[in-house]
């Protein structure tokens, strides 16, 4: 049973990913067909959600020295 739960938190966290990812080539593409620079992407929710799942490790890692 406890490897059933493994895959399955497994999975949630793959789509999850997955499905974020998509909601940030989403608005890639929006950037894109409006002309906007490449870095306007980040400033929206999918991309503020990516850099603070990319900074949270760094960060906990600085604090924890």
């Amino acid at each position: 049973m406890n490897a059933v739960s493994d895959i399955l938190r497994l999975l949630s966290v793959l789509l999850g990913a997955a499905i974020l990812g998509n909601w940030f080539l989403s608005e890639v593409r929006a950037a894109r067909r409006r002309g906007r620079p490449w870095y306007t992407a980040y400033f929206s929710a999918p991309g503020v959600l990516i850099l603070a799942a990319l900074a949270f490790p760094i960060l906990w890692w600085l604090f924890r020295r």
